[in-house]
């Protein structure tokens, strides 16, 4: 066991530490600080200016025009790589002559990748041409990754003493600096890396072969390494392949396992370092990242132990459980023999903590209790979270529990200096609600349905789990899923498409509408009066919110579903 957690430590480790570097950039970036950088971005900048617009890119926006801008310029992108799908038998550099897809299943594809949730419910390898990976898939995963971090600095600009005209930045200029100064440098660096490693980079169909047991087999290959660096460091997910991160073409080895971790996991946890430099107030930036490590922690053993303990299922039929010489024990079902129990449990608690949702094993495979956190991870939605989305996830659970501290103890409710008023409350309670909503009611009609219960490959507890995860996957941006669910049916399609679409875009209008507000108030000096923040106790009252909240809302569910299995997996039930 020790080598497990020494694994993983030192992972966690890496994690903390780049954080902190990262962290400190992303805030010379927001902040227009100048920096040695400059002389080389300064030019790309301005010449995307001109091709954007030089007005548009300078004009100071309200939570209004900014939002405005953004569901436009996504709406844009996402009819983009819709017809790009649709006719993909009439574009270049399809060798295979893949044929377009289907009208609904594009639709589906098209705002899983917009919105930076990566849902997919065709294989990559056998369905999209090298031109469609290029420019309807990877292209989204830096513009879906750069929205949802400039909508949450523009909300975090709320704070920084009052706006004149709510100004909140611009939405075209800020999403133009992350793109170029921070997500396209990492992203070809972390693709030369990954070719080096051994990962294709080719516009090549493939390479027919014949295996060893006899017959024929087509080694599919492509532009996989590009794709994968900014899949991973962009909180996507969506594979290149159809086992995502599990196939050796897109994760050959532990070092690329490692490395895939810490992209995806470096943004979401620097946002947080990042947010106390800007408002100049470290201790609350730190209290908030505690808060989140140790819901990871505490996550993250929940998920391995089980899968280090094995199946109960198993254990009457003499199978070694424990690991020893020669083999890792546990339960190594829909696992890879080089990753082993502690770096598949790891990425499984990294993936939907940062809601990435690429995989390197069978989440369906895991043991219940194993998979349990995986879904309580994205049913918070505020464990790091990906890019921005998470962390105003977690901002959420912060103003209710500022609200009801106040309400308890007699004080007026303030965050950062800004009141907390009645306006807020019900636009942040609104934002709050569509989660449980767009998950729990989809998941219950699907049960109920004909057309959602044919597509289930799996009886019982274990067939509910499946369609439970997917919703909540879909809600939570995240886009990892049980495989045996057959999510390719006009349902799940259309279901599943309109689920991602009302967990991204309703909270993050309705959150701007809160950061205008606070932007157009004063900021109020700190007195006897204040409830502070910043402190371990309230960081303890703020997972006590957060634990509640999530208790109260998702536990029914999970109970009916991962739960139950085990306890009838214990009794030697089968479905």
């Amino acid at each position: 066991m020790l080598h497990l957690w020494l694994q993983i430590g030192l992972v966690l480790l890496a994690t903390f530490l780049l954080s902190i570097v990262a962290g400190r950039y992303l805030f010379y970036v927001v902040s227009d600080r100048k920096n040695i950088s400059d002389v080389f971005f300064d030019p790309i900048d301005n010449a995307l200016y001109f091709l954007i617009g030089e007005k548009a890119c300078r004009q100071p926006m309200n939570w209004k025009s900014y939002t405005l801008n953004m569901l436009l310029t996504n709406l844009f992108m996402a009819l983009l790589i819709y017809f790009i799908l649709i006719f993909q038998a009439h574009l270049p550099l399809n060798p295979t002559k893949l044929s377009g897809m289907e009208p609904l299943q594009a639709f589906n594809t098209a705002i899983s990748f917009i919105t930076n949730t990566n849902w997919q419910s065709y294989a990559g390898e056998n369905t999209l041409s090298n031109f469609s990976q290029m420019a309807a898939i990877t292209f989204p995963m830096f513009t879906s990754a750069a929205t949802g971090f400039v909508v949450a600095v523009a909300f975090i600009r709320a704070f920084l003493t009052p706006r004149q005209n709510g100004d909140l930045g611009n939405f075209y200029r800020d999403m133009t600096r992350f793109i170029t100064r921070v997500l396209l440098p990492v992203a070809i660096m972390a693709a030369l890396f990954l070719v080096w490693q051994g990962v294709p980079q080719t516009l090549s169909a493939g390479i027919d072969t014949s295996p060893l047991q006899g017959g024929h087999q087509t080694l599919f290959l492509g532009p996989v390494a590009a794709q994968e660096s900014i899949e991973n460091f962009g909180t996507n997910g969506g594979g290149f392949f159809n086992v995502n991160a599990a196939h050796p073409y897109q994760n050959p080895n532990p070092l690329t396992n490692i490395v895939l971790l810490l992209l995806m996991a470096s943004l979401p946890a620097a946002l947080v370092v990042m947010f106390g430099c800007m408002i100049n107030n470290r201790r609350q930036g730190w209290i908030i990242y505690g808060v989140m490590a140790a819901m990871l922690l505490v996550f993250l053993a929940l998920v391995v132990l089980p899968e280090q303990a094995g199946t109960p299922l198993l254990q009457h039929v003499g199978l070694a459980l424990h690991g020893g010489a020669g083999q890792p024990g546990g339960n190594m079902e829909g696992k890879e023999v080089r990753f082993g129990i502690a770096l598949s449990g790891l990425y499984a608690a990294y993936t939907t903590a940062f809601t990435t949702g690429s995989v390197n094993a069978m989440h369906d495979s895991f043991t219940p209790l194993g998979s349990l956190p995986t879904l309580m991870q994205m049913m918070l939605q505020c464990v790091f979270g990906g890019k921005g989305v998470g962390f105003l996830g977690f901002l959420i659970y912060g103003f209710i529990g500022i609200f009801v501290a106040g309400l308890m103890v007699g004080r007026t409710p303030e965050f950062l200096g800004k009141k907390i008023e009645k306006r807020e409350i019900i636009l942040v309670s609104l934002a709050l609600l569509i989660h449980p909503i767009v998950i729990l009611i989809p998941s219950s009609l699907s049960m109920i349905l004909p057309y959602g219960v044919s597509a289930l490959n799996n009886a019982g507890m274990h067939g509910y789990t499946e369609v439970l995860y997917a919703f909540t996957s879909a809600a939570a941006n995240n886009g990892s899923a049980f495989a045996g669910l057959n999510a390719n049916t006009p349902w799940y399609n259309l279901s599943i498409a309109l689920v991602i679409l009302l967990g991204r875009y309703p909270p993050i209008i309705f959150l701007m509408a809160v950061a205008g507000s606070l932007a157009a108030k004063p900021t109020l000096a700190p007195s006897v009066g204040t409830l502070r923040t910043d402190t371990l106790l309230f960081g303890v009252w703020w997972l006590t919110m957060i634990l509640t909240v999530g208790a109260l809302t998702f536990l029914p569910a999970l109970l009916l579903g991962p739960v139950a299995e085990h306890f009838a997996m214990i009794h030697n039930a089968l479905f």
